[in-house]
């Protein structure tokens, strides 16, 4: 159709930016028709893909912004191999009334358990609730930080961890952290405490913080922050990488304890 009243409808469309409705208005319009639809119905209908299209464009672009190191749902989490994870209190963590109210969460574990899993999972549910979102493992924020910190650009750099709702900070305790490094991960600690939750994923118990950071003084100041609003769950079970050859028997399960 090319009708002054269509021509007009498009011109409209095009201003307000409803780009799916202006793309989709003929056929729209035809199904209502055929369908003999109220105003009312049509104009849900209109709307509703109009805020679909919408919705997704963001969820994508917020997602690639998030910068995670693979895409993986919860709903690809396997449950059944980690009996040690509670899918109740992950299906309520990922309601993300968690990050509405400023809480952390700490998921601790040997390698292969699934933490990144649940991490990048509950990640892209925040994301889906409309909160903005990055992911960066401890080594590669510290490295990043350190190097601002030379250039006199370390205010300016330590915007992009405390900017975002939630900050996902994976494999604590996997490298070494000197006292310097240990120092500005606390002053990121510091910034975001009681003002933006955070999930961090580490191998190592708390007990052995002190020895990750080189000092258990700062140690203890990092942990007290983290852990004032904070759920934890530790994972006990075997890893997923190793999955097949303990089918096959070449690697013996982890004991109940381990």
């Amino acid at each position: 159709m090319t009708s002054p009243q269509m021509v007009r409808l498009d011109e409209h469309l095009q201003r307000l930016r409803l780009n799916t409705v202006r793309e989709r208005l003929e056929a729209l319009l035809q199904e209502a028709t055929k369908k003999e639809l109220s105003y009312a119905d049509f104009l849900d209908g209109l709307l509703t893909e109009e805020v679909s299209a919408k919705t997704a464009k963001h969820v994508t672009m917020r997602t690639n912004l998030a910068r995670f190191p693979f895409i993986k749902g919860l709903d690809s989490f396997d449950f059944g191999y980690q009996p040690s994870v509670d899918r109740k209190q992950i299906q309520k963590l990922s309601l993300c009334h968690f990050v509405e109210h400023g809480e952390n969460l700490v998921l601790l574990g040997p390698p292969g358990v699934g933490k990144t899993h649940l991490a990048v999972g509950l990640g892209l549910k925040a994301i889906e609730h409309g909160y903005r979102v990055l992911f960066t493992t401890a080594a590669a924020m510290l490295t990043t930080l350190t190097k601002a910190l030379n250039e006199g650009r370390f205010d300016e750099k330590l915007k992009v961890f405390t900017i975002p709702r939630l900050l996902i900070i994976d494999e604590i305790g996997y490298l070494p952290i000197d006292r310097q490094a240990a120092t500005l991960f606390f002053q990121l600690i510091s910034r975001r405490y009681e003002r933006g939750p955070m999930i961090l994923t580490s191998n190592q118990s708390f007990g052995s913080w002190g020895d990750v950071f080189g000092d258990r003084v700062i140690a203890s100041a990092i942990l007290d922050r983290i852990l004032h609003h904070a759920t934890t769950i530790s994972i006990r079970g075997d890893s997923y990488r190793l999955k097949d050859k303990l089918k096959s028997g070449v690697v013996k399960p982890t004991t109940a304890g381990a």
